[in-house]
């Protein structure tokens, strides 16, 4: 009789214990599926920059640029939250480049869109890459890396690259600098000044780009935040109308 009491007392304990760990695993289910939710949701939210970058100048200096479409397809893969592609001609100097500049809040979506995927994915053949660094107009030394691609069979059909990064206000030349854990998470607070900007500057010649860097490098700075989160143009533009406004002389 004792055994047997034993032995239902055991089964309604064991019974009991499944429905614990049942009910555990049910509850840890809704919660997850309620994180991954709010994960989505926080992921999918739009951050925008105080100043679009489409409102960058299209005349600087002796360039006048006019923008390039991108394919809706090629946008979707990018999955950036802002970005220009605009092509400058200089016809003083009779040089041409390619400024792309891509922004996302989400650090980790830039991750492995590096020229040697993106260009070999189209159809170019990568030469080799060289060690950089520019002086902006500023005197900022920037660190950068020089692409070079070819097409088989095709004259002339040639391009040269330059491209770096800028992590929250700080420039580095490749994608090591934001391929840490800690960028992988999501931007759950919408932080426009937790970010990292792809600046791409192309043409047929090493010359072109080196002289549009320099000339465009601080101006494209300056509608990036810093690491405080300022954007030195939408500072600019609040002293400027604020001096404006008091009688003062800019």
């Amino acid at each position: 009789m004792y055994a047997i009491k034993r032995l239902h007392f055991n089964a309604v304990l064991c019974s009991s214990c499944c429905v614990g760990v049942i009910a555990a695993v049910l509850a840890s289910g809704i919660i997850y599926r309620k994180a991954a939710s709010f994960l989505e949701i926080a992921s999918a939210k739009d951050i925008s920059l105080s100043v679009p970058l489409r409102a960058f100048p299209s005349e600087i200096g002796g360039w006048s640029g006019t923008d390039v479409p991108i394919p809706e397809t090629i946008r979707l893969v990018a999955d950036n939250d802002d970005f220009i592609n605009r092509l400058y001609v200089n016809g003083s100097r009779d040089q041409w480049v390619n400024i792309y500049v891509a922004y996302s809040a989400r650090p980790r979506t830039m991750r492995g869109h590096r020229p040697q995927a993106c260009f070999t994915s189209a159809g170019w053949v990568h030469d080799r890459t060289e060690t950089a660094s520019i002086r902006s107009a500023s005197g900022r030394e920037i660190p950068c890396l020089i692409h070079r691609f070819y097409k088989h069979g095709e004259q002339n059909d040639q391009i040269v690259l330059l491209n770096f990064y800028v992590l929250n206000g700080r420039c580095i030349n490749s994608e090591r600098g934001f391929s840490g854990l800690e960028w992988r998470s999501p931007n759950i607070d919408g932080k426009a000044a937790r970010y990292v900007a792809q600046v791409q500057i192309s043409s047929l010649f090493e010359n072109s780009i080196m002289a549009a860097a320099e000339e465009f490098a601080d101006v494209i700075l300056d509608y990036l935040p810093d690491a405080g989160g300022n954007v030195g143009v939408a500072v600019t533009d609040s002293v400027a109308m604020n001096a404006v406004s008091k009688g003062t002389p800019r």
